[in-house]
């Protein structure tokens, strides 16, 4: 007897497992819901600049001769975001977008920033009137900076020095 009870719960499984769904009592059914979210994010012009030191080096005002350098700014903007930069004036007193000036702490050493290789555009700070304007490709930019000292300025020995703020407008 105890072999047929044994055999009958098999033959009881064998037909619970191979039943449909719809034979199971509505407590034993699996059930499931499901919804959709949105995922958003709002991208904002952004800008960011970097520059670097410019050094004309060792300058002999007896020669007559200019001497040029150049620098880079490292910029980065939102792919798309329109920009213009502007480099301001400088901080010894006396100094103008168009005439900068260093100074070894008494005296001034003339100097000019532009925005080509030629050194005809002065590149100043008035927004759409000398700043350089760009549009950010989500990736780094390079912009030269062209500086140019006039030749034979009558200056004592020494080192000179000013410091010029650049600024990024987005």
């Amino acid at each position: 007897m105890c072999g047929s009870v044994i055999l009958g719960l098999r033959a009881r499984a064998v037909l619970l497992l191979a039943a449909p769904a719809a034979a199971f009592p509505a407590g034993l059914q699996a059930a499931s819901d499901s919804d959709t979210f949105q995922v958003t994010a709002t991208v904002v012009a952004a800008c960011s600049i970097t520059a670097n030191d410019l050094d004309f080096g060792a300058y002999s005002p007896v020669s007559g001769m200019a001497a040029d350098a150049a620098t880079l700014l490292e910029i980065s903007c939102t792919n798309g975001a329109p920009y213009e930069v502007g480099l301001s004036a400088g901080t010894t007193p006396g100094g103008m977008v168009s005439q900068r000036l260093m100074t070894d702490g008494t005296h001034t050493l003339s100097y000019n920033l532009y925005s080509d290789a030629a050194r005809t555009n002065v590149w100043g700070e008035t927004p759409g009137l000398d700043t350089l304007a760009g549009t950010g490709t989500g990736v780094l930019q390079l912009l030269t900076v062209y500086g140019r000292l006039p030749g034979s300025q009558s200056v004592p020995a020494g080192s000179y020095a000013d410091t010029v703020t650049a600024t990024i407008t987005f």
